[in-house]
């Protein structure tokens, strides 16, 4: 799972029937210290309430994005799972 910063979101005209009613949305992964790190990519958000500028829990496995899903064919590699209150190291 990955801590990740949501810079924006994506919006598609078509797209596969598990994008459906979900948003897509740019993260950014951050350290511990909220600072970016690597390379950001687009990730769906299952919990509808993730906007830019949140911090998120990201799963970037896809069987368990798509057991969360419920959908063994879902063509989905990214899924926030949470909105993060605070982050506390130390």
């Amino acid at each position: 799972m990955n801590l990740c910063r949501v810079l924006g979101t994506v919006v598609c005209t078509e797209k596969l029937p598990v994008f459906t009613a979900r948003k897509l949305l740019v993260v950014q992964p951050v350290d511990e210290t909220l600072k970016d790190i690597g390379n950001s990519y687009i990730a769906m958000d299952n919990t509808s309430s993730a906007g830019k500028g949140d911090l998120v829990l990201v799963l970037g496995e896809g069987s368990g994005v798509r057991q969360i899903l419920e959908d063994k064919t879902a063509a989905v590699r990214h899924l926030i799972v949470g909105v993060v209150d605070q982050v506390s190291v130390g």
